[in-house]
């Protein structure tokens, strides 16, 4: 019914039946700031999307609308700019730009967005939109492209027309996620397995609903003190292109001559990849306990090693820790705020998702979002907005 209402909004608006395009938003449960490493992680696509609704228009114009924002906005799309000017536009109008760089140009069209993945959480809400967009452009000039490769079109759209140095993870799992699975994805090759997610279990979703200001200048500066890690470990290992060609056995020999914040960076990567390789067995196994172990040993790294936590997501995750049903739990993310993801057990989930809700509010004084779902499927075309 959603693309449904979509596609009825858009026909009042420009007078035209659209066809209907969906991508959803993705939480990761184990393997953060390993992406950009060349790493291994797993996330799941979950059931927040973005949907794009568009129409061909004879002109050579890019009308785009959201629901979210009142304007409309008009671009040429013989005069389209090189970088993005910040607005919300930029994750469609990248997509448009990307496509004409590889051969593939846009034809006019109107799109109307509309986005239910909460934005700023750290659920990629800008992955969404850009994939949602992408599926929705290249209908109208006939592109054909795998959704690896839609994956990778939209990640550059991020990197140089937005210019925020994101890995694949997010593009690919909108892509390719499957419900009830998780997506074990090497971010270097591409490779992937999806990793079924055990039927008694239910992603307990918890947004902190604070956002720290530095997020952005903290992120970056990571990627930078990895890069760095990597130069210095090329001394003893020429091979190496990135954290991931390292092992915990060849860092831990160089623990002296690497200075001691670069030094926990490398750390939590090297040690991150190996709890994701481990965690897919667990997971195939059905073995939740010792899944849900790497996942708050995950949280620990980040908090301790990376540096990425904040004092929301801290007491976010102490006090899932005290409830029935926990399983495992951790920041999921960038960080800096956004949001933890749970593994609880399915009886106690809606009571789980209650009484932590209530337990933050009394701590920190603000009402968080939590969202209790499950691994869904990823991007799709509703082809005439009826689904």
């Amino acid at each position: 019914m959603k693309s449904a209402e979509l596609a009825q909004h858009f026909e009042n608006l420009f007078g035209s039946q659209p066809r209907v395009f969906c991508a959803p938003g993705r939480v990761n449960l184990l393997g953060e700031h390993t992406d950009y490493n060349d790493g291994f992680v797993m996330p799941c696509a979950i059931g927040f999307s973005t949907r794009v609704a568009i129409s061909p228009r004879p002109d050579r114009k890019l009308v785009i609308r959201s629901e979210e924002f009142s304007e409309q906005l008009e671009f040429d799309l013989d005069h389209l700019p090189s970088r993005g000017k910040g607005g919300w536009s930029d994750y469609v109008l990248g997509i448009a730009v990307m496509l004409q760089e590889i051969g593939h140009p846009a034809l006019g069209a109107s799109l109307l967005v509309r986005g239910e993945v909460p934005i700023g959480a750290g659920l990629s809400s800008s992955a969404a939109i850009e994939v949602a967009s992408a599926l929705a452009l290249m209908s109208l000039n006939g592109t054909r492209l795998p959704l690896p490769e839609v994956a990778q079109l939209c990640q550059r759209a991020e990197n140089v027309f937005i210019g925020a140095r994101v890995g694949i993870m997010d593009q690919f799992v909108s892509c390719l996620g499957k419900a009830g699975h998780a997506l074990l994805l090497d971010c270097r090759s591409l490779e992937f397995k999806l990793i079924p997610i055990p039927e008694n279990v239910r992603l307990v979703i918890c947004n902190t609903m604070v956002k720290h200001d530095h997020a952005s200048g903290a992120y970056n500066r990571r990627r930078e003190e990895c890069d760095e890690g990597v130069r210095i470990l090329t001394r003893w290992y020429p091979d190496a292109r990135a954290l991931r060609d390292i092992s915990l056995e060849q860092l831990e020999q160089h623990t002296a001559e690497i200075p001691a914040t670069i030094y926990k960076r490398c750390l939590h990567v090297v040690s991150e990849n190996q709890r994701v390789l481990e965690g897919a067995k667990y997971l195939v196994q059905g073995d939740v306990s010792r899944f849900g172990s790497l996942m708050r040993e995950s949280h620990r790294s980040l908090r301790d090693l990376f540096e990425v936590s904040c004092r929301e997501l801290d007491i976010m995750v102490e006090i899932a820790e005290s409830l029935d049903g926990y399983c495992g739990g951790r920041m999921t993310g960038g960080g800096f705020g956004g949001c933890t993801v749970n593994l609880v057990n399915v009886a106690d989930a809606s009571r789980f998702a209650g009484q932590l809700s209530e337990r933050y509010q009394a701590a920190i004084g603000i009402k968080p979002d939590v969202y209790v779902c499950s691994a869904a499927n990823g991007a799709s075309a509703d082809l005439n907005g009826a689904a």
